[in-house]
């Protein structure tokens, strides 16, 4: 048997639909999806099995116009994954076509797509007609050598079927990279941290999921099966931490149902769930907290 194994990054803007399209491959919600942009911070992989072939997936932070540090160091990371992986997808969202942020992503592949499979996918296609979807994949070759075009919908699982087997032949030959039944190299810990901080994203808005990170404290198997999972959810103001607990606390009591019915589902066994909100005013200063997202410190930097 000739086994194959690679690493594919899927890049694009935020919100192209890079989570769900991780998700949809790999059977399992390993990547933080919501309507917020911005949302998946550390570069995310996915394993997926597609016959011999092991598909480990790179779901990195959406490329955008970085402002702080921690989104300069987001966009380096989701650079960094393209020029380290094998395949690189380009996600494009239908009805949004050609947008500045995608210009400037075909800009930056210009560099980083010499001499690597780059494949389009053009994504939410029940969302335009068809001589639009022709027109978009004119456009994008033409703007780009791309090797293969694929029209999905990431959400319904069109054309997702195509891509995976398409991907399967692309990835070198050689050893299965984790084990066959592992679908994630991110530790538990972090999985169960990027839940809470989804429930807390769809709950809060405006600036402030921005301005906070969960950690996972303590992980504590019980003789039960059940597990003992303690958590910190770190703002950078006093006034956040209002918001975060809510009226009488209703806010992360929601919260906190939500992602432990989710996090038990995902174990397949009984969680208690522990949160904590902390102030923490320098926390999108700190170097530790950037290691723990997967992310470099210095690419923050100016």
């Amino acid at each position: 048997m000739t086994t194959r194994a690679g690493f594919i990054a899927l890049i694009g803007e935020p919100n192209a639909g890079k989570s769900t399209l991780l998700n949809t491959m790999v059977g399992a919600k390993v990547s933080i999806v919501t309507h917020k942009v911005q949302t998946t911070r550390a570069r995310i992989r996915g394993v997926a099995m597609e016959g011999d072939s092991q598909l480990v997936f790179v779901d990195t932070p959406g490329l955008f116009q970085p402002r702080r540090r921690l989104d300069r160091a987001m966009v380096a990371a989701a650079w960094g994954g393209a020029a380290d992986a094998d395949v690189v997808v380009l996600m494009v969202e239908a009805h949004r076509g050609v947008t500045p942020g995608v210009e400037r992503i075909l800009e930056g592949m210009a560099e980083i797509g010499q001499g690597r499979t780059v494949a389009l996918a053009i994504n939410k296609i029940d969302r335009v007609e068809a001589p639009v979807l022709l027109g978009l994949t004119k456009d994008l070759n033409e703007r780009f050598d791309f090797v293969e075009t694929f029209m999905i919908s990431a959400e319904k699982g069109h054309g997702v079927e195509t891509l995976r087997q398409w991907l399967a032949a692309q990835v070198p030959e050689g050893p299965w990279l984790y084990p066959e039944d592992q679908i994630a190299d991110l530790p538990m810990r972090m999985i169960a941290a990027e839940m809470t901080r989804e429930k807390l994203t769809l709950r809060l808005h405006q600036e402030l999921p921005y301005q906070l990170t969960v950690e996972t404290e303590a992980w504590e198997e019980r003789k039960d099966g059940s597990a003992k999972v303690d958590q910190i959810i770190y703002v950078s103001r006093d006034g956040h931490k209002g918001i975060v607990l809510g009226h009488k606390g209703e806010t992360i009591k929601a919260v906190s149902k939500a992602a432990r019915e989710e996090l038990a589902e995902f174990l397949g066994r009984k969680v208690h769930l522990f949160l904590q909100v902390k102030v923490r005013e320098k926390w999108l200063e700190e170097a530790e907290r950037y290691d723990q997202m997967g992310l470099d410190f210095k690419d923050g930097n100016a």
